[in-house]
């Protein structure tokens, strides 16, 4: 290796294609997080690699980049696999190098998984692709059926293998890789180093590089954090909204892209706030001539790159907004590390999406803190802090008598030319005074209201099981019963199946019903609708390496009074009657 990766700090190091650098820098990556740098030469090298970091470190980076600085653009059969263990993590780490790739002309990347239309994937990989990314059931699918052709594959990724072996996916591993070309390169990324982590391994794994990126973790008892789940409201529009209502000092916004800098400070500014950027394309002279300016206070915002703002210390320095979420928990915790100093109170407000909620909680992992949920400011508490600041000044500027005395004299003139009302006259001059920042209208439309009302709860509703009440069950009105033979026994938990069921089967995790656990089996209520695909996709399915042996609960097993129903269940799965039973909801939040 020409170069030591503890020395790398810049992609353009790292010898990457030029293309794919071109992304890279256009993505907003300054530098290569830890496990980037010391991944990239490997795989570049063509050597195999396990990687030991958790989510949130920037590794799906750290094989994409160098995989895609490879690819063979005139070869159409697959050239690189790469095993997931969800459908979400499939579909984000395919992004993920479509997005690297958009200066590499031809280009194709395929997510395959279950619960999606087999047919648009079969075409897709009939017409060439030079990556698939899949979950291990869908991918042993379309190998059966020959669809999928491992012939040209040069390189393996098989990433979060423990979550993999965790839901049960070793087999299907094993089974998949053991068709896999004998000269491919493997690279494996986990959390842990479990015995069955090193065994894998140790079986398809040919002298390789180790990795190990240790979890960093800060407490930061003096910020507290905040997150505003994006939907449907602009980011643009929401920030605003803080602005107006949230009392700061000073505020650092920090951006992915210089450019995004720039162009977020000129918004900002034509809203009236007084704002100004920070990059890494100002001379050192001028950004130290901003932070001057916001040290004595002739500047309120900042809008910066990480880069950008490394070192800056501004004691009124009181909120730091993530406008763009990092791109991994240690650049997180840089960026709030920027309030909150000695010993002082500070305030991280975090912007996210839906889809970004592996990041928020790995950042969550890191800090060790709890992220608030906020709910954004209403139109109308804008409009009551807004007219509540101008009653301030109003009143400030009465304190000075002498300041007044000359106008006090224009007062009087108009009153008296005019015939005018000392309400009317000063009516008028609000408006002249506030007419290029009017007050909002005190009422929204009701349809935006039923919408943050939605973004209070949906974080919660969709993502954490322990936001959500307890005791309180589904109908399963439309459902049908299905036992399922793994029960307490085996160490299952309804998180287990619902995981399982929704990521192999496609089913979302709201159309799962009632799921009730026994000794050595459990039941669960799955739509009526299930078409024989699905079912016979369940039937594969493995938890803990076991199967589920899922299929209809027998007629004459079906509950006919509360405690018939308990004695029947107990009876066929070799419980004791005496035994406590406990139900549980199916909203639990999907792996």
């Amino acid at each position: 290796m020409s170069q030591s990766s503890e020395t790398i700090t810049s992609f353009e190091e790292l010898s990457l294609a030029p293309a794919v650098l071109k992304a890279v820098q256009e993505s907003g990556y300054e530098t290569p997080s830890p496990i980037q740098a010391r991944s990239i030469p490997h795989i570049l090298e063509g050597s195999d690699l396990l990687g030991l970091a958790q989510t949130g470190t920037g590794k799906t980076a750290a094989f994409a980049l160098p995989l895609l600085s490879k690819v063979n653009l005139s070869q159409k059969a697959p050239q690189v696999l790469v095993l997931a263990p969800t459908r979400e993590l499939a579909i984000q780490v395919a992004e993920a190098f479509q997005r690297y790739a958009r200066h590499i002309s031809g280009f194709h990347v395929l997510p395959i998984y279950g619960g999606q239309d087999m047919r648009g994937q079969l075409r897709s990989l009939n017409r060439g692709t030079h990556v698939v990314v899949g979950t291990p059931g869908r991918v042993m699918d379309h190998i059966r059926r020959g669809s999928l052709k491992l012939d040209d594959i040069n390189a393996v990724v098989l990433d979060e293998a423990d979550e993999m072996l965790r839901m049960g996916f070793i087999d299907d591993i094993e089974w998949i890789m053991e068709r896999t070309p004998e000269k491919r390169q493997v690279a494996l990324f986990s959390a842990t180093m479990s015995p069955p982590i090193r065994k894998i391994a140790n079986k398809y794994l040919s002298e390789p590089a180790y990795v190990e990126i240790k979890a960093k973790t800060a407490t930061v008892d003096t910020v507290s954090q905040r997150v505003w789940m994006v939907s449907g409201m602009h980011k643009l529009d929401a920030l605003t909204r803080i602005l107006e209502v949230e009392p700061f000092d000073a505020m650092i916004i920090f951006v992915r892209t210089k450019t995004a800098t720039v162009e977020l400070t000129e918004k900002l500014e034509a809203r009236g706030f007084a704002a100004a950027a920070l990059n890494g394309d100002m001379s050192q002279g001028l950004r130290e001539k901003v932070v001057e300016r916001l040290k004595r206070g002739s500047l309120d915002i900042l809008i910066a790159t990480d880069v950008a703002a490394r070192g800056l210390d501004v004691e009124r320095m009181s909120h730091v907004v993530n406008y763009d979420i990092p791109y991994d928990t240690e650049a997180y915790i840089h960026r709030i590390g920027r309030t909150g100093r000695a010993g002082r109170q500070g305030s991280a407000i975090l912007f996210a999406t839906h889809r970004e909620r592996r990041m928020l909680f790995a950042i969550e992992r890191a800090t060790r803190q709890r992220i608030e949920v906020m709910t954004l400011p209403s139109m109308s508490d804008v409009r009551d802090i807004r007219i509540k600041q101008f009653k301030g000044e109003v009143v400030e500027n009465l304190a000075d008598a002498d300041k007044l005395t000359q106008f006090r004299e224009v007062i009087t003139s108009l009153v008296q030319e005019h015939d005018l009302g000392f309400e009317d006259l000063a009516a008028a001059l609000c408006y002249m005074a506030q007419k290029e920042r009017p007050f909002p209208e005190a009422r929204e439309p009701e349809l935006r209201h039923h919408r943050e009302k939605r973004e209070r709860n949906h974080r919660g509703d969709n993502f954490r099981r322990e936001d959500r009440p307890r005791g309180r069950e589904r109908s399963n009105e439309g459902m049908v019963r299905y036992r399922v033979d793994l029960g307490r026994e085996q160490g299952i938990s309804p998180r287990d199946l619902v995981g399982a069921i929704a990521n192999e089967g496609g089913i979302s995790g709201s159309s799962i019903g009632h799921i009730r656990l026994f000794e050595t089996c459990s039941s669960v209520y799955l739509p009526a609708n299930l078409n024989e695909n699905t079912l016979a996709i369940l039937k594969r399915v493995k938890i803990r390496n076991q199967g589920l042996g899922i299929r209809l609960w027998e007629q004459d097993s079906a509950p006919r009074g509360r405690g018939e129903s308990r004695k029947r269940s107990s009876r066929l799965c070799g419980e004791e009657g005496r035994r406590s039973r406990k139900s549980f909801s199916s909203k639990v939040s999907r792996h």
